[in-house]
This record gives structure tokens, sequence and C-alpha cells, in this order.
């Protein structure tokens, strides 16, 4: 029988678990896994930082709804992904994350790279643990898998000390047994012995099982029944449906019918843009606020009263406020619902749906009145967006590239001002097309996200809009998607500035201090890492030079277009804390 080693045993569960990609950083403490996974059949992704690789496992598991892996090295390659993890943590991702190690018997005697990492992951996790023998792998790791699908859902970490990963008779060599006869040695050697004896006992004994897929918490029939019953009684419902809806990505489309079958208006945030397609009649865009003020019953589906909401200052307290969410801390956070629904917030709208006959009518003049809102305010970009403010003005680019988004286009935003006038403008064409960051407000995104979505829908063409800030943590990542062959279109919004941080600081404080950056040549920096690079400056070449770059881009080569743009006052006023 041939005995496998510890790397082959790790892929062997990832095969069971239908892990297509694993995304890491090389290093010697993790090659055996690599090499394992790759005979396995599992496409290896390396990147050029350990970040971009949690980043693309944090977007496999949200666009394919299993968890996804990154595998990096000890120490600093371990180090190096806190703020990823953490992301995918208030992301309320799946990610699993296996970290390598120093070996068992030199831990805390300064082997190379050497270094708690537990207790620096532990509050980023749902679960952080140490594997201490071979044997433990397997269980360990579909331990792994079922924790960071549970509940609310979100990263987990596994440490595997590189001794547990190499064949027996290669770490027999590597501990180097001294061959001297004296009482010394002989101690150290019988010590040695019994040592790589207990980390090898039993490792032909485990097997990789099933694929594990944790089904979606069940909300409770009762609850969900006062609230259908408060429902139907609302003059003005406004529904806000966040990422949760659509974490359990199998049935997105029921979920679709439901909120169509109850026909309440919605807005939606998070993972859940693009849900309803495009221009659809239920969903409201604009001026959220003032709708929330004017509403008699609020249901927030998925999405915590954090600052997005306003922590909830906006909601009429004459209003019902309901609320449906897998965490219990997200359920009750800043305001504590009338009634609150533990339970994933997806099957919770199948099921409230479950109270109601279709009615087009049901509230047709307060859709009418929120319709007729949105209409106004998109006139009004409209015509901002003609506004001259030197360069390209960044309503007018985003009015283009808006009428470039396809079926099948995905939209992946990292930034911080310049994303967030896209997401007046930009309309996701269906569900799991727009990929953002989440509530952590991580830049560096971009790259990663990006890479996933188009290894997983090979099909799609991928726009990633980046600011001119955000893009500086994901330049050398052209490199990655060159190599790999993964052909996406970067947008870089450059407008010289921390343009969000300027913004407030400068009238404020009268110091543009640390805002300041460059109309650099990022599309020539990219062109020297494989991608075909364009800059426009000009307004009215703007459509020609994002068809060109849409071109390039399908011909199977990664773009980068560099927009300068001018100043934009649209956005004054809405820094968030």
């Amino acid at each position: 029988m041939t005995t496998l080693h510890g790397g082959e045993l790790i892929a062997q569960v990832l095969k069971n678990q239908g892990t297509p990609y694993l995304f890491t950083l090389i290093g010697g403490h993790i090659s055996p896994i690599l090499v394992g996974a790759k005979q396995q059949g599992i496409r290896v992704i390396d990147v050029r930082h350990e970040a971009t690789a949690v980043f693309a496992a944090d977007a496999t598991a949200r666009l394919s709804g299993a968890p996804g892996v990154a595998v990096v090295t000890a120490g600093p390659g371990v180090t190096n992904t806190v703020t990823a993890i953490k992301n995918a943590q208030v992301a309320q991702s799946p990610v699993i994350l296996i970290g390598g190690a120093a070996p068992t018997v030199l831990r805390g005697r300064g082997a190379l790279q050497d270094v708690a990492q537990i207790p620096i992951l532990k509050s980023a996790v749902k679960w952080a643990t140490s594997v201490k023998r071979v044997k433990d792998l397997i269980p360990t790791m579909e331990e792994a898998f079922r924790r960071a699908q549970q509940g609310t859902p979100g990263p987990v970490f596994v440490e595997i000390p590189v001794d547990l990963l190499y064949p027996e008779q290669t770490v027999r060599e590597l501990y180097h047994l001294g061959k001297g006869k004296s009482l010394s040695q002989k101690a150290i050697n019988t010590y040695m012995n019994w040592h790589v004896n207990k980390l090898f006992a039993g490792k032909n004994n485990v097997h990789a099982g099933a694929t594990i897929r944790i089904p979606p918490p069940a909300p409770d029939d009762h609850k969900t029944s006062q609230i259908a019953r408060r429902l139907r009684e609302a003059k003005h419902p406004l529904f806000i449906i966040g990422s949760q809806a659509v974490l359990d990505v199998d049935h997105i489309e029921e979920v679709i019918a439901a909120i169509e079958r109850i026909g309440a208006p919605v807005y939606l945030s998070g993972m859940a843009r693009g849900l309803l397609g495009r221009d659809h009649p239920l969903h409201m865009r604009h001026k959220r606020r003032q709708a929330l003020r004017e509403a008699d019953f609020v249901l927030l589906a998925g999405a915590p009263c954090d600052f997005r909401m306003d922590y909830g200052r906006h909601f009429r307290r004459s209003a019902f406020y309901a609320a449906a969410n897998r965490s219990k801390h997200d359920l009750t956070m800043n305001r504590k619902p009338d009634v609150g629904v533990l339970g994933d917030p997806g099957v919770f709208l199948q099921m409230l749906a479950t109270h109601f006959n279709s009615d087009a009518n049901r509230w047709a003049d307060w859709i009418a009145h929120l319709r007729e809102r949105d209409e106004n305010r998109n006139d009004e970009i409209r015509r901002l967006a003609l506004e001259p403010t030197g360069n390209i003005n960044p309503l007018h680019l985003f009015l283009e590239l808006d009428q470039l988004i396809g079926p099948d286009t995905i939209l992946v935003a990292d930034g911080g001002d310049f994303v967030a006038t896209a997401a007046y403008i930009l309309q996701p064409s269906g569900p799991l097309r727009w990929l953002d960051p989440g509530p952590f407000g991580t830049l560096g995104v971009g790259a990663g996200f990006a890479l996933a979505a188009k290894l997983h829908r090979p099909e799609a063409d991928v726009w990633i809009i980046y600011g001119d800030g955000s893009f500086g943590y994901s330049l050398i990542e052209i490199d990655t998607l060159y190599r790999h062959e993964l052909p996406v279109t970067a947008l870089v919004g450059n407008d010289a500035s921390w343009a969000q941080i300027a913004r407030e600081q400068t009238p404020m404080f009268g110091d543009d201090v640390g805002t300041v950056l460059r109309h650099s040549d990022y599309h020539r920096a990219a062109a020297g890492l494989g991608a075909a690079g364009f800059s426009i400056a000009d307004p009215e070449l703007v459509p020609e030079i994002l068809h060109e770059a849409l071109e390039k881009t399908r011909e199977g080569r990664p773009v980068v277009v560099n927009a300068i743009l001018g100043k934009s006052e649209f956005r004054k006023g809405s820094i968030s804390m």
C-alpha cells in the first residue's frame, strides 16, 4: 500500500470537499500541500502577496457558496493575511486559511519563521487550531470545513507544523539523529525516535470523507407569521436586503421569486446588489435615508443595523421594525427589532412569501412615489455628468461604462470615493455580479476578487473599479493575472488624491497632508507586468477607449485603463464613521 505524506492527505480532503482552486504564495513550510493539490487536479493559483490569496478565497466562497481555501507559509506568510482574514470575518465569508508552522520539536527554540500564530489570528476567525499528529490532519481539515459554514459563516485557521507534511523518512533525516555513543546522544536519539513515532502513529487509519455542506439555519415559523401579519397591515413598507440573503447560492432564484411575490419595495446592499437585475420595478437605488423616514414597516433581511443604516437613527419610531439574520449579535445591533428572526434571511424571505398572493397593486402608490424620486435622482446625475470638471467627469465615465454591462459582467469594487460614486450609477445585471469588500471597508481586494471571479466565471467580462489609492495595493498582481491567463479589465480612477479623505480634511483643517498622490502612469507600470495599458484624459474619448479595452481583454490579456479624473464634489459631506 502506498503511504501518503501529510500534504497529500490534506489534498485528498480538499478534493473530497469539491475545492477547485487553492490560492497561495509559496513557502518551504507548505510545499507538500501544493504538490499534493496539483496531483489531485486542484488548480494552484500562486499570487504575489498572501493577502491576495485570502481575498481570492473569500470571493470564491461568495460566488460558489462553498468555503474558499488559501494556504500560506509560516511566520510572515501568516501575519500578512491578518487584514484579509479579518475582512472575511466581517463580511461573513466561509474561508479556510491553512498556515505552515515550525517543526513540532523546534517550536519556541528560534526555528525559522517560528511565531505564536494562533494568538495573532484568534480574534479574526471563528476557530483556530494547531494539528499535533499526522493522523489528525484529515479530521481537523474536515472540522474546518464544517465550522466555516455553520451558523454565521466565517473564516477558520488551521496551523500545520512542517514535519507533519513531509514523508516520514524525510522528517527523520531532517532531524539529523546523531550517531554518537555517549549517554546524552543516546538519550536524544531515543527521545527523537519516540517523538517521530508519535507524530506518524496511526497515519494510515484515517481516510477523507464525503463533502460537508451545512444547510442554512431555519427561521422560526411563528415569528415569520407575526412579521407577515404586520407587513399586510403596512401602508409604506421597505425592505433592506443584505449579503446574507445570497449566502445560499444554490437557491438565489427562489429568493428572487419570493421578493417578487411579496411585492414590497427593496433596497439592496453588499453582495445582494444586483439580486433583482437591472431596472427592476421593486428595486430602489437612491434616497434610502429619506425612504426610511417615511416607511411604517422596515425589514432588514441579512443586513445589520450598523453605520450603513445610520445605526437605525432614521427609522420612524412608530414604524414596525423586523429583522432576519444568521447572527444573534447582528440581529439586535444598535436597535432591537419588534420581531427578530434568527435564521437564514434567504430562507426567511421564502417563508414570508408563502403568506402572500401575488398582487402588483398591493403598494402601487408607495412604489410609484419612491420610483419617481429615484428617477429624479437619476436625471440629476445625468445632468451633473455633463458638467466640465477638467479631464474626465467620473459620473460621465460610469454612465459610459454602465452601457457596457452585459448579462455576464461581474463588477469588482476596490476603492473609496471612486467606488462609492460608481455605486450610484453602475447596475449589476444579476445576482453575484457585484463584489465589494463588505463593511470592513478594506482596500486591496480588487485583484484577488477579480481572479476568483474570472476562474469561476471564465465567460464573464470582469471589471475592477479601482481608486488610484487602492490600485497601489494590487498593481503587482497584474503579473498574477497575466501568468495565470485570467484577463480582466481594471479601470483606475486617477484623481491624484485620496479624495474621500481630502474632501473633508482640507476644508476642515486647511491642510491636505497625506492625501496627495500623482497622476502616475499606472497603465505603463501595468504594461511592464504583461497587461495592455490605456490612458484617457479627454472625455470625448471615453466610449472609444472603454470599448477598445474590453475587446483587448476578450482577446485574452489583462487590461488597465488609467482614467485621469477631474475634481468632483458629487459626494461632498458623505464621510462615514
